[in-house]
């Protein structure tokens, strides 16, 4: 730290992403609750567990490979440039001095931090689609691929300042509806092509059923929760202060500001505004278009919230409710129209929430925001319909379905993916935690027999 001014700046950075952290652990936790309270009570268990233990999977193998593949894949590779570990920088590979406790190195761990927690998210999204029939080991494979893998590599290309979709599409995606959103939903598809419907989704004409979650009020607070932990992930995908000498000065001009993470200037009270009224535009469509469903009406909330996303740092309030809710309508057709088409069997709706809204918001912001620059750097392409429609769908189809797909054809082929019909039927809880269950029964049995022989039961 050169000058006190370096000093405060660092620290306050230091402290800026920590806060995100600790607002982003609350998306994890509403996954959980909106998970679990969507499940029928014989699968509680399963479904709390299967999501969990993302966490410390997720975590572990972010730490040795996913956090360097950010920094070493921008160039493509091979599109910009080749994979360089030399400029990689020496604080991304897990052997680092700055992967652990350094005073030189004040930023690293909650920056590293906050990243983990958008690969928590993107995990999270699959869990919730493919909850009472997917095997627990089978999903943390997905949960891995996506959370350290796939994602991180469309955030390399689409999400890094010198990223070569930034550079040669013009990509802009300030709050990742599709580098976190459209790659989850995709990837949570092509898991649900090969994984199939739950037993009695359908009629046998076809007709789906609704299955009615057992807890409405949790999935309610578990939303809320969710939009609760947004506000840290917006600011998290933000830097919270810098010189305009640091980006080059093309933009920002003389004054230190706040940017997203192209390094193009914004403002934490523009995102205020943008993140309230998307939201609110969300809602309001999803309260119309569902008839007052409740689940529709919060979930609409959130893809309200993804469609705006990717511009965001750019749009006028109006614009962002307008096009929160055209999202919204869109998702909300798409979703119950691939469910009758292809039997489609989406428990949540995260294929549509993130996945259709995501790809949607994405593709508007190329019509909108057309021609804006898409980055701070001078030979950089602009925003363009065409960008953004070829980066939606590297993110949603390339990154996000085909992997997942691939992955759930073999799992699928070897057996290790679904569980066991006779297991579905009973419920998973009953089927892993067998022992529990009868240890319960045979306590519950023996209190009855101690009551009787106390002459408290007759």
């Amino acid at each position: 730290m050169t000058s006190n001014l370096d000093a405060l700046t660092i620290v306050f950075t230091e402290f800026y992403y920590w806060v995100t952290v600790a607002l982003m652990f609350l998306i994890h936790v509403g996954f959980c609750m909106y998970e679990v309270g969507a499940s029928r009570t014989k699968n509680m268990m399963h479904t709390l567990m299967k999501n969990s233990m993302l966490i410390p999977l997720v975590t572990v193998t972010w730490f040795f490979f996913g956090w360097w593949i950010y920094w070493g894949f921008s160039s493509g590779p091979f599109i910009t440039g080749g994979i360089d570990p030399a400029g990689v920088g020496a604080n991304s590979v897990a052997w680092s001095p700055f992967m652990a406790p350094h005073l030189e190195d004040r930023i690293t761990g909650v920056f590293w931090a906050a990243f983990l927690l958008f690969s928590w998210t993107a995990a999270s999204i699959v869990s919730g689609a493919v909850i009472e029939r997917i095997r627990s080991g089978a999903f943390w494979i997905f949960a891995v691929l996506v959370g350290s893998f796939t994602w991180v590599i469309d955030a390399a290309w689409g999400w890094h300042a010198n990223g070569w979709m930034v550079q040669i599409l013009g990509y802009h995606d300030a709050y990742a509806s599709g580098v976190i959103h459209a790659i989850a939903g995709g990837a949570a598809l092509g898991v649900l092509v090969h994984l199939g419907p739950r037993i009695g989704k359908f009629a046998k004409d076809g007709t789906p059923r609704d299955i009615v979650p057992h807890n409405p009020w949790m999935i309610t607070i578990g939303l809320f929760l969710i939009y609760t932990g947004f506000w840290g992930f917006y600011v998290a995908c933000n830097v919270p202060v810098i010189s305009p000498e640091g980006i080059g000065g093309q933009i920002t001009g003389e004054t230190w500001t706040a940017t997203t993470i192209y390094l193009t200037p914004t403002t934490l009270s523009g995102i205020t505004f943008n993140f309230l009224m998307s939201l609110s535009g969300g809602m309001i469509a999803g309260y119309i278009i569902s008839r007052g469903d409740a689940f529709w009406t919060y979930s609409s909330g959130l893809a309200g919230i993804i469609t705006a996303s990717a511009g965001n740092d750019l749009y006028h309030p109006i614009q962002a409710m307008v096009i929160g809710a055209i999202g919204v309508v869109i998702m909300y057709k798409l979703h119950f129209w691939v469910e009758r088409k292809f039997k489609i069997d989406d428990a949540v709706g995260a294929v549509a929430v993130h996945g259709y809204a995501g790809f949607i918001g994405v593709c508007i912001a190329g019509f909108v925001l057309w021609g804006h620059p898409s980055s701070p750097y001078e030979g950089y392409a602009t925003i363009s319909p065409w960008g953004q429609f070829i980066g939606a769908c590297i993110m949603f189809w390339g990154l996000g379905f085909l992997p997942c797909w691939i992955l759930a054809g073999i799992m699928k082929s070897a057996g290790v993916l679904r569980i066991p019909r006779e297991i579905e039927l009973v419920g998973l809880d009953l089927g892993e935690y067998h022992g529990r269950y009868l240890s319960e029964k045979e306590v519950t049995e023996a209190e009855i027999q101690e009551a009787r022989d106390a002459g408290l039961l007759k």
